[in-house]
């Protein structure tokens, strides 16, 4: 009892202290007269951006909407309006001068949109901001006359008609691509049929890249047939060896059938080759790599009579004879065009199918090429200003962009941008696609995989360098100078080939480096634009304050030609 009482005393006289602490140098709560209303609040929308463009497969997909309220004596009401409807209104917050949200909304459809976000304070004041955004299909066709297109970045849809095809057996994708983040192939006893019954007409032409295997030793590609009597629609097949194999084709033209023996493709070369093939009403050509290879006659247009599917893959239920069954190449980039493409044609088309990445920076970060995620780190902004088009990216300190490296990692890389060079920090990454640094996190410099473009200087002259590793070591190419007080646009341009790596500034060729071995992408997963952040911070290449435009990569080598040409558009 006693020990209980001395317990109950020290809890009173603590209870004694803490009340009068207010006496010991420790103010109260008190409240203050916030003042007269000094105006209406303010409206910060951060997402989407002024002008974002959507592109997804999904008709309908979703939207986050995020944004920002503040006034300086209470906020009393926030409604968010999609397209002039009221999706949300809250009241309630936990900080009545500060308010920030998020809002998603659910059914966003292809066409022109806006988010308007208002808000209301205590004296009725009403402020409100609105940005305009839209969603378009996931690709707008390209070429002219374009009738299907079918990527097989994991899936098997045309991105025209977004049309899915259906599954025979068991099929998995190649694992590699010329173009995007996969191709199609084939495995025994499965393949692809989509809807397809001559609507592309009498002249039309089919283009993809194939990464042709010689095993099995004979195997259907494309086959669009009625039944096994070859009378109608067309046969595109290989045949040969395990060295070679020769691209040809059979179209029925109703009364009878006409062949054409094509080309020749290397497997051993291991190579991703572009093969087309035209048909007109009185003949067929056969190009390999835009080159033409051979022409068959047709005594009559191409008879469609019957024809509802094309099979991808294989032979099929209408082809499957004399054993053109399964192929187990590589195909990619497949297109069909309802009319017989012209060898120029076939040429732009190949130089036009390489470009992997294509920003242009028009008020927005949208990958005109291939619709990839590009994420911006910091802020970084647009310039008013630009060498092509409408506007340019404009650097800022800590600020860059970033993208998936996923379909950019080829063993052949061009790539290209205008230039206007800012000196404010005299070095700088510019393109950076590197592995992580492990061992140096804070300070990232691991030179042995994928390449590191950037640049280094003074106040009047800046000299564009890259580094490319190769597995085992790395390669240097000390590139060319750029006049920083000229404040003119630039053209740059980087070729990188399995032997060695190309400089171009305005379309000449400054500087060539030697490789000894091809570049090694091994635990590269990610492209910075305009830093050297996250991946090369060892030598305090950090952001790029410079402005740049029209930025494309390729999965080829460009000539000095076509790279005077892209300067000259």
């Amino acid at each position: 009892m006693k020990k209980f009482n001395i317990y109950f005393l020290g809890l009173l006289s603590a209870l004694f202290v803490f009340a009068s602490c207010e006496y010991e140098g420790i103010d109260p709560i008190t409240e203050v007269d916030p003042g007269p209303d000094q105006g209406a609040p303010q409206v910060t929308i951060m997402s989407p951006a002024d002008g974002n463009v959507i592109k997804v497969i999904d008709e309908v997909s979703s939207i986050v909407i995020k944004f920002g309220v503040e006034d300086d004596i209470e906020v009393a009401m926030i409604e968010v309006l999609v397209n002039d409807n009221v999706i949300a209104t809250m009241s309630e917050f936990m900080d009545y001068r500060i308010v920030n949200r998020e809002v998603v909304f659910d059914n966003v459809t292809n066409g022109e949109h806006t988010v308007t976000v208002r808000a209301t304070d205590l004296e009725g004041n009403v402020t409100s901001e609105t940005v305009n955004f839209s969603k378009e299909p996931p690709y707008t066709p390209k070429f002219e006359n374009e009738y299907l297109y079918m990527p097989f970045d994991g899936d098997y849809v045309d991105l025209i008609t977004l049309q899915s095809s259906d599954v025979t057996g068991d099929l998995s994708f190649a694992g590699e691509s010329f173009g995007g983040s996969n191709a199609f192939t084939g495995s025994p006893d499965s393949w692809l049929e989509f809807p397809f019954n001559g609507s592309v007409g009498t002249e039309f032409t089919a283009a993809f890249y194939y990464k042709v295997s010689g095993d099995p030793s004979r195997a259907g590609i494309l086959v669009a047939g009625a039944d096994e009597n070859r009378t109608q629609g067309f046969r595109l097949f290989r045949e040969g060896s395990a060295d070679e194999q020769r691209i040809k084709l059979n179209i029925g033209t109703g009364a009878g059938e006409s062949w054409n023996d094509g080309g020749v493709i290397d497997v051993n070369a291991g190579e991703w080759v572009h093969v087309a093939f035209t048909v007109t009403e009185s003949q067929s050509t056969i190009y390999i790599n835009g080159n033409p290879v051979n022409t068959g006659n047709l005594a009559a247009p191409i008879d469609w009579t019957g024809v509802e599917q094309l099979t991808i893959g294989a032979g099929g239920e209408t082809f499957s004879y004399w054993d053109h069954k399964y192929d187990s190449s590589a195909l990619d980039e497949l297109r069909f065009f309802d009319k017989a493409l012209s060898q120029d044609e076939i040429s732009n088309l190949i130089n036009a199918s390489a470009e992997t990445l294509s920003l242009s920076f028009d008020g927005n970060y949208q990958d005109a090429a291939s619709n990839r995620q590009i994420t911006a780190v910091g802020n970084p902004g647009f310039t008013g200003d630009a060498a092509v088009g409408s506007n340019a990216y404009a650097g800022a300190d800590g600020s860059y962009l970033t993208a998936s490296a996923e379909g950019l990692t080829s063993s052949k890389l061009s790539a290209t941008f205008w230039y206007k060079v800012d000196a404010t920090n005299d070095r700088a990454g510019i393109l950076v696609m590197g592995p992580e640094d492990t061992d140096n996190p804070d300070a990232q410099n691991k030179r042995t995989q994928g390449f590191r473009l950037f640049r280094e200087g003074n106040a009047e002259e800046q000299r564009i360098k890259l580094n490319v590793g190769t597995g085992e070591g790395e390669s240097w190419n000390d590139g060319g100078v750029i006049d920083v007080t000229a404040g003119e646009w630039v053209h740059v341009a980087f070729t990188i080939s399995g032997t060695e790596t190309v400089i171009y500034l305005n379309g000449e060729a400054v500087n060539t480096g030697t490789l000894s071995a091809p570049i090694d992408w091994t635990g590269v997963d990610m492209l910075s634009i305009m830093s050297g952040a996250p991946r090369f911070t060892g030598w305090g290449h950090l952001a790029d304050t410079s402005n740049m435009d029209e930025l494309t990569f390729f999965n080829k080598v460009l000539t000095e030609e076509e790279i005077a040409s892209m300067m000259a558009q």
